[in-house]
């Protein structure tokens, strides 16, 4: 939590090896599944199920992996009558679901969510929240950057306040 410009985003980018650190290092142990950007990683060119498979190997999936999660992917994201669309016709919105939905149901032992309250409506936002919170329960760890406060109190235990690239308190 922080206000605009505080570093939130780039240490999220640090964590999951996008940006690397000018000075330091940076150490994790475990499998990360960074939705830091919308659409990062996905290919304009592939359709939803193509990207799947690739996203998903990314996030270090099996192909087989990925097939039994197939249909519980693209339900999740809602996206059944899209799914064969090439991603570059997605809004934003579609994008997130689907990103979303890949990682939620990767082998990942660390959760990267930048801004994940601020898109989708407000049925998918519940549903998401519902796949945090099991995400935690299952003992995650989540990082997740949001401006808004209240989401993140329903969503966490601890929050950190971040401005220009310090954690100055906690909340």
């Amino acid at each position: 939590y922080g206000p605009n410009g505080s570093g939130k985003s780039t240490i999220l980018k640090l964590i999951a090896k996008v940006i690397f650190p000018t000075k330091g290092s940076i150490m994790v142990k475990g499998r990360i599944a960074p939705l830091i950007e919308l659409g990062a990683g996905f290919h304009p060119d592939l359709n939803g199920i193509e990207n799947i498979y690739m996203n998903g190997a990314i996030l270090g999936m099996t192909i087989g992996g990925i097939k039994s999660k197939l249909e519980k992917i693209i339900q999740f994201s809602e996206l059944e009558d899209f799914i064969s669309t090439p991603v570059k016709k997605y809004p934003s919105g579609m994008k997130l679901r689907l990103g979303f939905s890949i990682a939620i149901h990767s082998r990942a032992d660390i959760f990267l969510f930048d801004e994940i309250l601020a898109v989708g409506d407000a049925d998918f936002k519940k549903k998401s929240l519902s796949a945090i919170k099991s995400l935690a329960k299952d003992n995650k760890t989540l990082l997740i950057v949001s401006h808004n406060l209240n989401g993140l109190a329903e969503m966490t235990d601890r929050i950190i306040y971040v401005q220009k690239g310090k954690c100055s308190e906690q909340i």
